[in-house]
């Protein structure tokens, strides 16, 4: 397709709705971090988070490999599409009425959208029309099911729509095609009809069957899922894939769960639609289901978007089947999983029973489930428990079973200090006890683990790669350090910002020069305060004058005076990103001399002779090793053109 010239009202309407936290979220797994959102770069391999984006100035940029711009450019570079076909997509998914330079290329684009919205049209005609069925006499046996055997509420029916698909092998056809005088083409292509494998004419897809509608993110009906109350196979059947609808991107009752999971900052799923539905009735209303199909990435990170914590807990049924289909999602995801982008957890519901069925046994089944929900263990956790199930660890053959698949496991993780961790809990399960042999378990477990940094026997160490690397981190200190005191002298605007973020995360200059600068910085913006008439030459020239007279760090602040490269930008917008990452330096500055401190302090104390104090500094250290790593990797403060 040829893309037109777009009208610069189109481009100006597409820029202001479209949100970049929104466009981002479906690549990539988007954390809260400070005024900004941190995740991994989807332009180039990392292990840290090094992505930003701003939702407030609609722009993303990564400290990592220097990609960065709004959200148009986030489309173009992640999809290789040219600027209209982005815009095209977004005016479409944010419904902006499209404008062309082109009037002719216009009504041809309009025909093709036209397309999407005649299928809106038919998929929300059709359940209209199974919900009108449900409510007649050919679907009172559904409507007894649904309200005897599932115990919903009328109120409950009617919220999710549900509804009747008539038994003939032609109603709905006939509803749509020869009442409605839709096109054939049309309704097969909205998934609700099929063609005959022999002769002419086509068929009902759905027949005598409970329906669901399937909505997207909007609220709109785009499939239907179909079960049947007889012996007919399958007992849950889906629509096919069409223009509206993928089963493996798509998420049943996002539409109504979304603002409950941004408010409670959590997300369950679970496998059928009915325990949806039931929990929904109950008032836990932070659930969705699959469809039936395996569990998927993308999916995940749709849930993702809502939730700052990343707090997903999977509910699946607890007997073999859902056991499996918990472990083959935790496969699908394991990427995500793996690098901590998401914090999930697993939930078995005791005595092997779905949600619906645990909700509708208890008479204070809300209060009963957020229980389960409370004591829902994380998801390495539970792996680690399905190998103890039916296990003697007295044993030697399931002893040795259990050992190797917490090996298998524990070979995953790629966080040492979470690695660490998870050695000593396997270890004292196999110790059972005896506290004597759990410093062998461990020792067996680190040896049998492979060592993700060991270099091969035939492969020499370059030992003059690791004094640059500690330069590095030195110079990027200063850098740091030297760009927040830049800043905050030659742009009064950020200097409170950048005051609050270093006292709310307890900060401090490292090098001395820094901190004598920054006593005097302050003490200047004191007296500045109480008069009016000073602007910002008065408050540089003053600081001049005050290092000039007590014949300290004169070079320094030559240094920062002379600031002609940040004079450079017309977009100061960046600024706030150059200072997140600035102080992303120097938290993590504090963070290494504390960890290094508690190493040091519990490497000296005898764990048998002082275990508690042994055990507060080995998890203090744990604990600030591992924020060390979730920190963003800074490259370089000094060639300032790349915020640009």
């Amino acid at each position: 397709m040829n893309f037109p010239r777009l009208h610069p009202d189109t481009l100006e309407e597409v820029k202001e709705k479209i949100d970049i936290y929104e466009v981002v979220s479906d690549y990539v797994v988007l954390k809260k971090r400070g005024q900004n959102y941190v995740g991994l770069c989807p332009f180039h391999q990392e292990k840290t988070p090094s992505f930003t984006v701003n939702q407030s100035k609609q722009l993303y940029y990564c400290f990592g490999c220097g990609e960065g711009g709004n959200g148009i450019k986030f489309l173009m570079e992640i999809g290789q599409q040219s600027f209209s076909q982005v815009v095209l997509e977004l005016a479409n998914r944010y419904q902006v009425p499209l404008k062309t330079l082109e009037p002719e290329k216009r009504q041809e684009i309009e025909k093709e959208l036209s397309l999407r919205d005649q299928l809106y049209e038919i998929v929300a005609l059709t359940s209209n029309f199974y919900e009108h069925a449900l409510q007649e006499a050919v679907g009172e046996n559904v409507l007894n099911y649904l309200t005897q055997k599932r115990q919903f509420k009328h109120q409950t029916i009617q919220q999710f729509n549900l509804g009747y698909a008539p038994g003939g092998w032609e109603t709905l056809y006939r509803y749509l095609v020869e009442q409605k005088r839709y096109p054939i083409a049309l309704v097969e292509q909205a998934g609700l009809i099929k063609p005959r494998k022999k002769g002419n004419g086509y068929y009902d897809t759905f027949r005598d069957r409970l329906m669901i509608p399937i909505k997207d993110i909007q609220g709109r009906v785009i499939a239907f899922g179909g079960r049947s109350l007889t012996d007919e196979e399958p007992k849950y059947l889906n629509s096919p894939d069409t223009p509206l609808f993928n089963k493996g991107k798509t998420l049943f009752a996002l539409d109504i769960a979304k603002n409950s999971i941004r408010s409670l900052d959590q997300v369950i799923v679970v496998e059928g639609y009915f325990d949806a539905i039931a929990l929904h009735e109950a008032g836990i209303t932070n659930t969705v289901a699959s469809l039936g199909t395996a569990f998927s990435e993308s999916q995940l990170k749709q849930l993702l978007r809502y939730t700052d914590s990343k707090q997903v807990i999977f509910n699946f049924d607890a007997d073999n089947a859902g056991i499996k289909a918990t472990e083959r999602a935790i496969t699908e995801i394991e990427s995500l999983i793996y690098s901590g982008q998401v914090n999930l957890k697993i939930l078995n519901i005791p005595d092997g029973k779905d949600a619906d069925e645990f909700i509708k046994s208890h008479e204070n089944g809300f209060e009963k489930y957020q229980e389960l929900i409370d004591k829902a263990p994380l998801w390495l956790n539970w792996e680690i428990k399905q190998l103890l199930i039916d296990k003697n660890l007295k044993q030697a053959d399931h002893f040795e079973q259990v050992a190797q698949g917490m090996v298998k496991l524990l070979n995953k993780l790629s966080d040492s200090n979470q690695r660490s961790y998870y050695i000593s809990y396997c270890a004292e399960l196999l110790a059972q006890g005896d506290a004597r042999i759990l410093p062998l378990y461990i020792k067996n477990l680190q040896t049998q683990l492979n060592k993700p940094l060991k270099q091969s026997a035939n492969k020499k160490i370059d030992k003059t790669f690791i004094k640059p690397t500690i330069s590095t981190e030195n110079n990027l200190l200063k850098e740091a350090e030297t760009i927040l005191l830049k800043i905050y002298i030659h742009y009064p605007e950020c200097r409170q910002e950048i005051f609050d973020k270093l006292e709310e995360n307890n900060l401090c200059f490292s090098l001395s020069d820094h901190r004598i600068i920054w006593h005097n910085l302050l003490e200047i913006e004191k007296d500045t305060l109480n008069k009016d008439n000073d602007n910002n030459e008065q408050f540089i020239s003053k600081l001049e004058i005050k290092i000039i007279e007590s014949s300290q760090v004169i070079n320094k602040i030559n240094e920062l005076l002379n600031f002609r490269e940040i004079e450079q930008y017309e977009d100061r917008n960046r600024l706030n990103l150059i200072i997140d990452a600035a102080l992303i330096s120097l938290e993590k500055a504090n963070l290494e001399k504390y960890c290094r401190y508690c190493e040091q302090k519990y490497k000296k104390i005898n764990p048998q002779e002082d275990p508690v104090n042994y055990q507060y500094y080995l998890n203090e250290y744990i604990s600030s090793r591992q924020k060390i790593l979730k920190l963003q990797p800074l490259r370089s403060f000094t060639q300032l053109d790349i915020y640009g």
